[in-house]
């Protein structure tokens, strides 16, 4: 009889729970990073879109103001037509253009204190005052 020596199994390559678990935490650190660095970067966007918005919005109340003969007395005068308006040839706005990119309605005065109409852009929070993406903006600016 002849004996027959066993090799020893040859172990499997493979990742151990410490090495799982170190990627997993470099991941999260490399995640978090990106985030930031992202959500920094669209606040910047949607108040670049704002001032744009701002922009074309005063375009759009200018031409309701040429075809009337003044400035709307509302926004919402953009998009549906006031009663007894000779000239109006609107729409001149969607609902959609009445609201900023962070969501919020634009400030409106008619009559302003700086033009014939004051637009106001107030920003990532949507109130008057603040700093940084909050800061308001005028189309008199």
């Amino acid at each position: 009889m002849r004996h027959t020596r066993f090799k020893p199994a040859r172990r499997q390559g493979g990742f151990t729970l410490l090495e799982m678990l170190a990627v997993i935490v470099l991941l999260g650190i490399v995640a978090t990073i990106v985030v930031r660095q992202v959500g920094g970067n669209v606040d910047k966007g949607k108040y670049g879109a704002g001032k744009a918005q701002l922009a074309s919005l005063g375009m759009k109340i200018e031409s309701y103001g040429l075809d009337v003969g003044s400035p709307p007395k509302s926004l919402q005068q953009l998009v549906e037509k006031p009663g007894n308006t000779a000239g109006w040839a609107g729409p001149y706005a969607k609902q959609s253009d009445l609201k900023d990119p962070f969501g919020h309605a634009f400030g409106y005065c008619f009559p302003g204190e700086h033009g014939a109409f004051d637009l106001i852009f107030y920003g990532q929070d949507g109130q008057p005052g603040g700093e940084g993406y909050s800061a308001d903006l005028g189309n008199w600016e």
